[in-house]
């Protein structure tokens, strides 16, 4: 009886996620663990940046700093409750774009840069 060949598995899909925070301290401080943490390859702290939005019912401008933060869809979810975890606000800009093309070695080192580590490593 013949085997059926192996399907590979598929590579985790690379996603941006973007996060914005109040201040550099705190931009810095993010990108630092998230990638301390592999759980992501690479992450662009952009900012000052102007943001106007409604909360509580009224209009409000901030000057916040954008992250870029460069993993898989895999690992989004582990990158949420990590930005969760040190943000100030209350609802934290946290979402993911998807990537839908990428040269393909560097996709192959944000993946092997957000597959994350356990934290007793980190603090090793």
């Amino acid at each position: 009886m013949d085997t059926p060949p192996s399907i590979p598995a598929e590579e985790p899909a690379l996603v941006e996620a973007h996060v914005s925070v109040p201040d550099s301290e705190s931009a810095q401080r993010i990108a630092t663990d998230l990638v301390a943490r592999q759980l992501a390859a690479c992450v662009q702290v952009l900012g000052p940046m102007a943001s106007v939005y409604v909360w509580q019912g009224e209009v409000h401008r901030a000057q916040e700093w954008l992250l870029l933060v460069k993993t898989t869809a895999e690992a989004f979810p582990r990158v949420a409750e990590a930005v969760r975890h040190q943000h100030r606000y209350d609802v934290p800009e946290i979402i993911a774009v998807p990537v839908t093309h990428a040269l393909s070695d560097y996709g192959q080192w944000v993946r092997s840069h957000s597959d994350g580590i356990d934290d007793h490593e980190v603090l090793a």
